[in-house]
């Protein structure tokens, strides 16, 4: 399969950037689409050329390192995957294929495809954590927790941070992912203790480094690669809201 690549190329945040143009030549269609930039780049190393810049860890749908905007979608078309999971099969041979970095203010360009994503880590350091002492794994029945309680909870510790929800919003908002992160703890009965906290400090912590507001366009929900449902940013938001409250009216 072949294919005529336009890629961003930026050397920093500092640098202005622009589409190249490259071909993708001799591609398997096995191939997943890192695998296939892996080629694209062997090509630029053997003529001297710079190899293009991008992210990848466990290229097994786990990390959530691979952040790509492929056509305008996070991740590429087709729903629940990672961009290590997108194969070259699902192009046609000759088609011409956009790849560009996630764009939002709090993910800056490290360099072309690249982007610093520690925004998400300075969210979880804001809150996403519990510092109650559990010790070691306690008997599965000594801690009830309601099945709906515990499947929901599950759902949203399914998300993986990848920030594909970040880069389909058109607000630039990390609305999905802080909702996830508060959800999976707050549904549980070890996350109560600070369940007011938490909340609070994560959305505080989200606006200062310059996330967008969520304005139910619901593309975080269509790119998620964990599927991760949209009605956790309603509960982020009654959450939010009653913690305000009690912090306010608290005697």
């Amino acid at each position: 399969m072949n294919f005529a690549l336009k890629v961003w190329r930026q050397k920093n945040s500092k640098t202005p950037g622009s589409f190249v143009d490259y071909k993708a030549d001799e591609i398997p269609e096995e191939a997943s689409f890192l695998e296939m930039l892996d080629i694209v780049n062997e090509g630029l190393i053997v003529r001297n050329e710079e190899p293009i810049a991008f992210d990848s860890d466990c290229r097994e749908g786990i990390c959530g390192m691979c952040s790509l905007v492929i056509n305008g979608v996070p991740h590429g078309t087709g729903g629940a995957k990672t961009t290590c999971q997108l194969y070259m099969r699902r192009f046609k041979s000759g088609d011409t294929i956009w790849v560009e970095p996630f764009r939002a203010k709090a993910f800056p360009v490290i360099k072309d495809l690249a982007v610093d994503r520690s925004a998400f880590d300075h969210i979880i350091e804001a809150g996403g954590f519990i510092s109650a002492r559990a010790g070691s794994a306690p008997e599965a029945n000594s801690l009830p927790i309601p099945k709906p309680a515990a499947d929901l909870s599950m759902e949203a510790a399914a998300c993986i941070g990848c920030g594909g929800c970040v880069a389909a919003c058109p607000n630039s908002s990390a609305m999905l992912f802080v909702a996830a992160k508060v959800s999976h703890l707050g549904l549980l009965p070890q996350g109560q203790a600070e369940r007011n906290k938490r909340v609070v400090s994560m959305v505080q912590k989200m606006d200062e480094l310059g996330f967008g507001n969520c304005r139910n366009h619901y593309e975080c929900e269509a790119v998620c690669p964990a599927e991760v449902s949209a009605t956790f940013i309603a509960r982020l938001n009654r959450d939010y809201v009653a913690a305000v409250a009690r912090n306010t009216f608290a005697v």
